[in-house]
């Protein structure tokens, strides 16, 4: 009699416990495939659920690019012999003459190192005035001086040297070796040798970004970008602010992966099969390789082509479906690319499912073994 108790009192709680399970749910990472599929526009949901192919990845896989206006590109180097206010300026004169104007007793020569162009443009020689140098050469600099200087001693011989000043510079901040105000001199007129006077970037150089900010417009391009392709490497201009910053585009990955967590971009282009093996690949216990979505609102344009709709306005979310189980399946989430903001999300495989049904009755058996025990 306590035999068929006990059985029935089990019998009762595998019932119960199935019933429980069912109606509470498991606990999981995310939603199914199928509730994910539920929200498409299709099942009356506001998401546009696409299954990644050559059409898609085509339309979808466009990232933007970084690179400078015409403005900034069409610019000429500057002229190293032009003088700009600020500039500083050495001068040599010779006088040979017994009773000369500037020359100590007992040299032929004199030297006026470091005389700076004042902010009006005009430096200041003894016995030759107040002299305009900005816009002129040295060389025009030093006709200028000497006609002044012959009205007083016969035939000068004047030199003038443009030194290292602050009339043309740029500063440079962030990821740099040496950050600073920087003239522009012959070596240095364009960013990639400006940037190495600077002691070049300080972080990982395929995700380092380079801003140039020039009055009210600004540009920005990849720092790799400068030595493969030498039209990127423009010419700078006097106040120029160059920014120098690791990449900050970064996805976020859930589901049946490895690791879910926020992850920063490591390369310039990022597929979606690189972005799965960053976070460790999928999971072998959970994962359901058919299931691999990434969420993503496309711009209006995009969308469009997407859908084959034109009466679309604004952003849209679109959901893409990478099944790696497919013949090219491995191809397309090859070629398919993460954009920044992307979620990257693995369903979990009905099996895991099912083994966790499995588990969490077990584990409510135990317990109606023990109170079997005590009723027999």
């Amino acid at each position: 009699m306590k035999t068929l108790q006990a059985r029935l009192v089990k019998g009762a709680a595998v019932v119960a416990a199935m019933a429980l399970v069912a109606s509470c749910g498991l606990p999981r990472s995310g939603p199914t495939k199928q509730e994910i599929f539920s929200g498409s526009v299709l099942e009356d949901g506001d998401a546009f659920v696409l299954l990644v192919n050559d059409r898609v990845n085509l339309v979808a896989s466009v990232t933007p690019a970084l690179g400078f206006a015409a403005g900034f590109r069409d610019a000429g180097e500057l002229g190293s012999d032009t003088i700009r206010a600020g500039d500083t300026l050495g001068l040599t004169i010779w006088e040979n003459v017994r009773d000369p104007l500037l020359v100590p007793a007992g040299q032929n020569a004199t030297v006026l190192e470091e005389v700076q162009v004042d902010g009006s443009g005009f430096i200041f020689v003894p016995y030759a005035g107040r002299i305009r140098a900005a816009g002129n050469s040295p060389e025009a600099i030093r006709r200028i001086i000497t006609t002044k200087l012959e009205e007083q001693t016969p035939d000068p011989q004047v030199q003038v040297r443009r030194l290292a000043g602050d009339g043309a510079t740029v500063s440079i901040v962030g990821a740099v070796g040496a950050q600073g105000v920087y003239a522009i001199e012959r070596p240095t007129r364009t960013l990639a040798s400006m940037l190495a006077r600077a002691g070049g970037v300080s972080v990982e150089p395929s995700i380092a970004q380079v801003t140039v900010v020039r009055g009210g417009h600004s540009g920005q391009i990849w720092f790799e970008d400068l030595y493969d392709h030498p039209g990127h490497d423009i010419a700078l201009r006097a106040g120029d602010r160059i920014f120098v910053e690791q990449d900050t585009r970064s996805f976020t990955a859930l589901g049946a992966t490895g690791t879910q967590s926020r992850v920063t971009f490591e390369s310039q282009s990022l597929s979606a099969i690189e972005a799965i093996a960053q976070v460790g690949g999928l999971s072998t216990n959970l994962a359901d390789p058919t299931g691999v979505f990434v969420f993503r609102n496309e711009p209006e344009e995009i969308a469009k082509q997407l859908v084959g709709r034109n009466d679309l306005t604004g952003t849209q979310r679109v959901v893409y479906v990478l099944d790696l189980t497919e013949p090219n399946g491995m191809f397309m989430a090859r070629d398919f690319a993460i954009r920044d903001g992307d979620t990257v999300y693995v369903t979990e495989a009905p099996y895991s499912q099912f083994n966790k049904t499995i588990a969490a009755i077990t584990g409510s058996l135990s317990g109606v073994e023990a109170a079997t025990s005590i009723v027999e």
